[in-house]
C-alpha cells in the first residue's frame, strides 16, 4: 500500500499546524516541551481554543459537534497534537464516555452531556476498577441497588485518574448480582457532588497525585442517569474500550521526545565532546528511531485498513500491536532522556503541591526527566496491560 499522504492530507496537515502555530499558548507548550503535566486550567483554556474552532472532538459525528474527518485526517490531527507539542483532548469525556452517550444514551442525556464535554464545561473521570477487578474487570462489585427512581450506588473504585478535578464519573456497577459476571452490569452517569462520595488520592512514585480511591456510600443516583439498558453496561464497556485503545500508540508524542532528546543530547557534554556524538547513545537513539518508524507504518495501515472497512463499533485487533510497542516505545525515550540528564536527574520536580524531593543541581529542563521516566511505567499496564494484549493478537491476529 502507499503510505505518502496525499496532497489534500498534506494541505490538512499544514492547516493544522499553522492553526497550533498561532494558536496554542506559548506555557502551555513550554510546559509539555519540558515534560510537566498539564493542570486543570491548562486543559480548560486549549480544549475550548480548540473547540472555538470545531476540532474539540474531532472523530464525533457532526451532528454532535464533530468535524467529519476522515481516520487519516484523525490520525493527522492527532500525531500533530502530540508532536507540537499541544493536549489532547481530555480522554474521559471526549474518547470514553462521549461516544457512549452519542451511541447508546438517551436524547435527554446527549442534549445534557455532549455540548459539555465538548467544551470541558464538566470534566469526567472514569469509574471502572476496583481492587480486585482490574484486568478482570467483570469481577467488579460496586452494587446499585433500584429504589423507586433512584439507584442506591456502595462501592469502590480504583485508580480513578484526575478524579480530584472531575464535575462527574462515569461508572460499572452491579445491578444483578444472580447473572453471569457481564450480564448483570450497568453503566451509571453519577455526579461528583452527589453526597456519598469521597475521593482520596493514590501518591504516586514521581510524587503526584495523578490517581485516586473513589469510594461510594448509598449515593443515590437519578434512574434517568442510566445509559441504555440495565444489565448491559458490559457492551458499553467492551466500546468504550475500544475506542480508548484506537490512539495509545502515541506516536506523534514518541517523535517530540525523541526530537527532545537530541537537542538535548547536543548541549550535554561526555567525555569532553557532545552526548549526541557518542557511539554507544547514537547506537540506541537510532534503535528507537527505527522501532517507531516500524510502529509509524503498522498505524498508518491500520488507520488505512480502518477508513476502508468503516466504523464497525469494535476496534481492529492489530490495535493491540500498536498498545504494546507504542508503550515501549514511551518507556524506551523516557529511559533514554534520562541518560541525557545523567546525575541531574536525581532531585527532580514533583507535583506542585509537592515541590523538589531535593535541591536542584542542574539546568532547569532536568527536572522532569525522572518523574516522566517513573511515570510512563505505567503505559504498559493502563488500557489493558501488555499481556492481556498479547492474549487477544494471539486469538484474534494469529488464530491460536
Amino acid at each position: 500500500m502507499d503510505l505518502r499522504y496525499t496532497d489534500d492530507e498534506i494541505a490538512f496537515r499544514d492547516e493544522v499546524r499553522g492553526f497550533l502555530r498561532d494558536t496554542v499558548p506559548d506555557d502551555i507548550r513550554r510546559r509539555m516541551v519540558d515534560g510537566e503535566h498539564v493542570g486543570k486550567d491548562d486543559m480548560v483554556r486549549w480544549t475550548r481554543l480548540l473547540n472555538d474552532r470545531g476540532w474539540a472532538v474531532p472523530h464525533w459525528p457532526e451532528r454532535y459537534g464533530g468535524t467529519g474527518w476522515d481516520p487519516m485526517k484523525q490520525y493527522i490531527f492527532l500525531e500533530e497534537l502530540q508532536k507540537h507539542p499541544a493536549p489532547s483532548p481530555l480522554p474521559f469525556g471526549v474518547n470514553m464516555v462521549g461516544p457512549v452517550i452519542y451511541t447508546f444514551g438517551s436524547d435527554a442525556q446527549k442534549a445534557r452531556f455532549l455540548p459539555r464535554i465538548a467544551n470541558l464545561d464538566d470534566w469526567w473521570c472514569q469509574g471502572f476498577s476496583e481492587p480486585g477487578a482490574g484486568s478482570d474487570l467483570a469481577s467488579l462489585k460496586t452494587r446499585a441497588v433500584r429504589e423507586g427512581d433512584h439507584y442506591v450506588v456502595n462501592g469502590q473504585k480504583t485508580w480513578t485518574t484526575l478524579a480530584q478535578y472531575a464535575d462527574w464519573i462515569f461508572c460499572l456497577v452491579r445491578t444483578d448480582p444472580q447473572a453471569k459476571k457481564q450480564e448483570g452490569i450497568s453503566f451509571l452517569l453519577i455526579d461528583m457532588t452527589t453526597p456519598g462520595i469521597e475521593v482520596r488520592p493514590i501518591v504516586t512514585i514521581d510524587g503526584g497525585r495523578e490517581i485516586n480511591e473513589v469510594f461510594l456510600t448509598d449515593v443515590r443516583v437519578p434512574t434517568e442517569n442510566l445509559v441504555g439498558e440495565e444489565n448491559r453496561g458490559w457492551d458499553y464497556a467492551k466500546f468504550l474500550l475500544g475506542n480508548e485503545r484506537t490512539n495509545i500508540a502515541r506516536v506523534g508524542m514518541s517523535k517530540q521526545r525523541v526530537a527532545r532528546i537530541r537537542e538535548l543530547a547536543a548541549k550535554e557534554m561526555s567525555g569532553g565532546r557532545p552526548l549526541l556524538e557518542d557511539q554507544r547513545f547514537l547506537e540506541k537513539l537510532t534503535a528507537i528511531e527505527i522501532d517507531l518508524k516500524a510502529l509509524e507504518m503498522t498505524q498508518l495501515r491500520v488507520v488505512a485498513a480502518d477508513a476502508k472497512r468503516g466504523s464497525t463499533g469494535r476496534p481492529d485487533p492489530a490495535s493491540s500491536i500498536l498498545k504494546i510497542k507504542g508503550s515501549e516505545i514511551q518507556q524506551a525515550t523516557t529511559r533514554l532522556l534520562m541518560e541525557v540528564m545523567g546525575p541531574y536527574a536525581m532531585p527532580y520536580a514533583q507535583a506542585a503541591e509537592a515541590g523538589w524531593n531535593e535541591p536542584p543541581v542542574g539546568p532547569d529542563y532536568a527536572a522532569h526527566a525522572a518523574p516522566a521516566y517513573f511515570n510512563t511505567r505505567k503505559v504498559s499496564i493502563y488500557g489493558g496491560s501488555n499481556e492481556i494484549q498479547k492474549n487477544i493478537i494471539a486469538k484474534a491476529v494469529l488464530g491460536l
